[in-house]
């Protein structure tokens, strides 16, 4: 296939310093914010050192084998990808998630800019590799991971997806008001009211994430006050149309209950959320709380698996 008719998207994202000199103008300020903290600003300016050479190998490979457009993850709301588009996520772990939700079907290549910062689960590759991953993924001579993910439909419209993971709860650390509807452990449909500091609804990618952390520290109390838990903790793959949940603190009171507070969900399982918060109530996926939407008093939000999958090349 001719270089004009492949294209490369070249997602990039801000580094630290591009943050700070976005907020101090110039690098003399942001130095002196950063040491006035007593931190080593050194570590901000290798960390964008190491980015930008990996963005300017990056370019020069891409441009071999296709034409390339490099935009910045902040405009991928307003982005039209192209059927056959490429798309190169060059960042950390988040940015893949943040760019699957846009795709429909477009193969997406993670690179790791920097091994020795970012563990890179979602970044198998380094830079240099996009010159033996290029013309593979070009030819259709690939492995091609499909990534599940976790759709929110609300009742006034809203809707949402998740690669990682949904948070349902309030938007400051207090405590959320909710009515949880979903199968007990025996299978059948059961409704609780509840309090707590939130819902996380997890995919099989995000349970190494926010989920995973949760259940850690629910793992560890049972260990500090002599419990052992009857239940295995079983990962769901990626590519398995199958979801988990925790509810963060439950607090069982006169009104409130704590008995669905984790459990898998699949496809025909329900769940389904009434918020009971006057104010301060959002829905969020993968980290984004800038995105998120409201969910106040009345508003009931539904959780399934959505029949869009993400195309993680491997």
């Amino acid at each position: 296939m001719e270089r004009s008719m492949n294209k490369i998207v070249l997602v990039t994202q801000k580094t630290r310093l591009q943050e700070l000199l976005y907020k101090y103008n110039t690098r003399e300020q942001a130095k002196f914010h950063i040491e006035h903290m007593g931190a080593d600003f050194s570590d901000y300016i290798l960390e964008d050192d190491i980015y930008q050479k990996a963005l300017s190998d990056a370019k020069r490979i891409s441009e071999k084998y296709a034409r390339i457009s490099v935009i910045d993850r902040e405009y991928l709301p307003h982005m039209l990808f192209g059927n056959d588009d490429i798309v190169v996520a060059l960042g950390r772990d988040g940015l893949v998630c943040n760019i699957m939700k846009y795709l429909q079907g477009q193969r997406l290549i993670g690179i790791n800019p920097d091994p020795a910062r970012w563990d890179g689960v979602l970044l198998p590759y380094e830079t240099a590799q996009l010159e033996d991953i290029l013309p593979k993924v070009i030819n259709e001579n690939c492995e091609i991971k499909m990534v599940s993910m976790a759709k929110a439909v609300t009742n006034d419209g809203q809707k949402m997806l998740a690669v990682n993971d949904f948070f349902i709860g309030p938007k400051s650390h207090t405590s959320a008001r909710y009515e949880l509807t979903t199968l007990n452990r025996e299978g059948r449909p059961v409704t609780e009211q509840q309090s707590s500091s939130g819902i996380i609804i997890s995919t099989g990618i995000g349970q190494s994430g926010w989920y995973k952390s949760v259940m850690t520290q629910a793992r560890a109390a049972l260990g500090i006050f002599g419990y052992e838990s009857d239940q295995e903790y079983k990962s769901i793959g990626w590519d398995e149309n199958r979801l988990s949940f925790v509810v963060r603190e439950p607090f069982p009171s006169n009104t409130t209950e704590a008995t669905l507070v984790f459990g898998t969900l699949s496809r025909g399982i329900p769940f389904r959320v009434l918020s009971q918060m006057s104010e301060n109530g959002v829905i969020f996926s993968d980290g984004m709380e800038s995105d998120a939407i409201s969910f106040n008093a009345g508003v009931v939000v539904s959780i399934g698996i959505s029949e869009k999958k993400g195309c993680l090349v491997r």
